[in-house]
């Protein structure tokens, strides 16, 4: 029970942080930052050798879903326990993420890559440990009848995104430059997570700036769309893990075996074993998208694997490496666009395993 306290009083435990912590709140988000568990156990486990494994907690961006599968998996087909982990799941916003681990509520978190390098800029002592999706998920989407062809084609229009303050609002303007634009030749509406997909659907906005697998799943449910993907225009990186600095100081070896056990799971699945991973996803961790089991396989197959998880950088230094120049370049833009106010060495951000 004394960890499920631990977990539940995370928000409080951020207030314990200090004047360190309090510039995140900005940040953009995803769901409430109030955790909640969505572990398959909370009992104690052992090794196969009778050891005790350590528990240890990950809070992940948003709400259990099936595209986490690498982490559900790597529990139940006992990748963490290998390395002698009891992994723990709970759910919080980007923001609050980087803050909990930060401040050591939790020893591991999942949130954007964007998140991290906010948090970075203001000091907050956490690091990268696992570069986990090698590209961002931002995408411009439209109705291929829309009359957009190329990125010039959005003068004039009218674009959602969900927030000013988010990274997706910043890929936008990077888009627009590229076409010798900016937000002053379209028209930018702010409209909530929940709102935006049907504002593109229902005509009221010309185009979204928001993730690129709504693109698979408007076209599975019968909409006719196409995109641009942010990535091509502004280099990115969606979610990835972190750890604290004062963890990594103390105990390397634990989060070395995290990441260890994270990619064993995502070779696992890349390896022909998707509809595993899915299954397994959304019977014991995300059972409301009992329906969508052959749309998240399609998305899998299609994003994750040749996509998100995987780029030239990775075929060259394995799964989760962190390309230094390209999280420099995400640094340096984030700085041009005002979404940081001060540049850092990605050498400070990335944990370099010995």
């Amino acid at each position: 029970m004394k960890r499920v306290s631990k977990i539940i009083s995370l928000v409080l435990g951020v207030a314990l942080t200090g004047a360190m912590l309090s510039g995140c709140g900005g940040a953009q988000g995803g769901s409430s930052a109030s955790a909640s568990s969505a572990s398959a156990s909370s009992s104690a486990s052992q090794t196969s050798s009778g050891g005790t494994l350590k528990k240890v907690s990950i809070q992940i961006d948003g709400a259990a879903v099936p595209y986490y599968a690498p982490l559900y998996l790597a529990k139940e087909k006992g990748y963490f326990a290998e390395q002698g982990l009891d992994v723990e799941f709970y759910y919080a916003a980007a923001a609050d993420i980087v803050k909990n681990v930060a401040a050591g509520n939790v020893e591991f978190g999942f949130p954007n890559a964007d998140n991290v390098v906010l948090a970075k800029s203001q000091g907050i002592p956490v690091k990268v440990v696992h570069t986990t999706y090698q590209h961002g998920l931002g995408s411009t989407i439209f109705k291929k009848n829309s009359g957009i062809k190329t990125p010039k084609d959005l003068k004039g229009k009218t674009i959602a995104v969900t927030s000013l303050g988010s990274a997706n609002y910043v890929q936008l303007q990077v888009l627009l430059k590229k076409a010798g634009l900016s937000t002053k030749d379209v028209k930018v509406d702010v409209i909530g997570t929940g709102a935006i997909l049907n504002s593109l659907t229902t005509g009221k906005v010309d185009a979204i700036t928001f993730s690129m697998l709504r693109t698979i799943e408007l076209n599975n449910s019968g909409e006719n769309v196409s995109e641009f993907r942010s990535d091509d225009y502004l280099p990115s990186f969606g979610n990835v893990l972190i750890a604290g600095d004062k963890l990594i100081q103390s105990n390397p070896q634990e989060v070395q075996g995290f990441c260890k056990a994270l990619t064993k799971s995502i070779e696992y699945i890349k390896n022909g074993h998707v509809d595993e991973a899915v299954s397994l996803s959304l019977q014991k961790y995300a059972p409301t998208y009992a329906s969508k089991k052959a749309i998240t396989e399609k998305i899998i197959n299609q994003v994750f694997i040749p996509y998100l998880w995987t780029s030239d950088y990775t075929k060259q230094h394995g799964i989760g490496a962190s390309d230094l120049s390209k999280w420099n370049n995400l640094i340096k833009t984030e700085k041009e666009y005002g979404l940081i106010d001060s540049t850092f060495d990605a050498k400070d951000l990335i944990w370099q395993q010995q």
